[in-house]
Parts: structure tokens; sequence; C-alpha cells
């Protein structure tokens, strides 16, 4: 069997490669998992060890995000994904490429937005305690308040733009059958 180019998909290849299905995964789970602790983070009065401790490690996680997705954009950049089977209306293609930019957008402005929160009201960035992140803004009261709202926002978008990912994931797993999903699922 002849081997495929992966930076040129061909209808013959039916899953992407490990490199995109781990990062795929990865990400998500990271996000789900930052999304949750930011959730938590609320319940607690703030500026409370508690609410600090909750804090470090959604910094760190936002980071790791950030990271992720840079990798993963250099990734989507030099390798092309999979086309969808030709039964995909031609507005559903265009829409699925503008969902997957505008997703790859917010993973990296998510993060940065909260990073740059962080470094305005005067709080460093600590990578799980590994090391600390370079300082790239200094203590902005104005750009803090502004940062906090763009977070928050871009969260609640990011949070819905995955939420419709998942549902259209769904009818192209259980009413299309076209075996879109499965490219995604399958085992490294």
């Amino acid at each position: 069997m002849q081997k495929l180019d992966v930076s040129m998909p061909s209808s013959e290849q039916r899953a992407y490669n490990n490199p995109a299905v781990v990062f795929h995964w990865l990400i998500a789970l990271f996000i789900f998992m930052n999304f949750s602790l930011g959730i938590y983070m609320e319940t607690f009065p703030k500026h409370t060890p508690s609410n600090d401790a909750v804090l470090f490690y959604h910094a760190s996680l936002g980071s790791l995000v950030f990271m992720s997705a840079l990798a993963r954009l250099l990734w989507r950049i030099t390798h092309r994904p999979l086309p969808l089977p030709s039964s995909v209306s031609n507005w559903q293609v265009t829409a699925s490429h503008v969902l997957h930019w505008t997703l790859y957008i917010l993973m990296l402005t998510v993060p940065l937005s909260g990073f740059i929160h962080r470094q305005a009201g005067a709080h460093a960035v600590n990578f799980f305690g590994l090391a600390a992140l370079p300082v790239l803004v200094d203590k902005n009261e104005p750009l803090r308040l502004f940062t906090d709202t763009l977070h928050e926002t871009l969260v609640w978008v990011l949070a819905a733009l995955v939420l419709g990912h998942l549902m259209v994931a769904l009818k192209h797993r259980f009413i299309d059958r076209d075996g879109v999903v499965e490219r995604m699922l399958r085992r490294l």
C-alpha cells in the first residue's frame, strides 16, 4: 500500500493523522478542564487562598492551551485537513472553515487575554510552578478591567462555538452518517 502525503490529503484518506488527532483531543481536554476551573474559581471570594490556588492552575492551564493551540495552528498551516464528503453542501463547507478558523483564533485570544489581564493587575503568571512566564505588560488598571471583560466574553463565545462544533459532529455521526466524525475518533 502506498503511503499518502499528509500535507496533501486525498479522498483516499479516511482518518486524520496521529498528530492532528492528538492535538484535537488534548486541546479539547485542556479547554474543558480550564473552563471548569474558571467556573469553580468563581465560587470563592476574590483574593482568598482557595481562589488564588484555583487561579494558579487556571492561569497555568490557560498557558498550556495557548502553547498547544499555537503548535496545533502551525501544524494545521503545514498540513491540509481532509476534504469533507461531497454530500456536504457548499455553504456547510464554508461554515466549517469559518468555524474552525474562529476556534483557532479563540484558542489563542482567550488565554492571551487572561494572561494580559493577570499581568495588568501586577500578578505574575507561573507555569505550574516550573517557570515564571515573561512579563509583557506593566500594571495598568484600565487594561486590567478591559481584559477582564474581554476574557470573560471570549470564554463564553468559545464555549458556544465548541458546543456548536459538538452539535454538528453529532449531526454528522447520527443523522448524516457520512464518516466525518470517525476520522477524528480513530485509534492512535
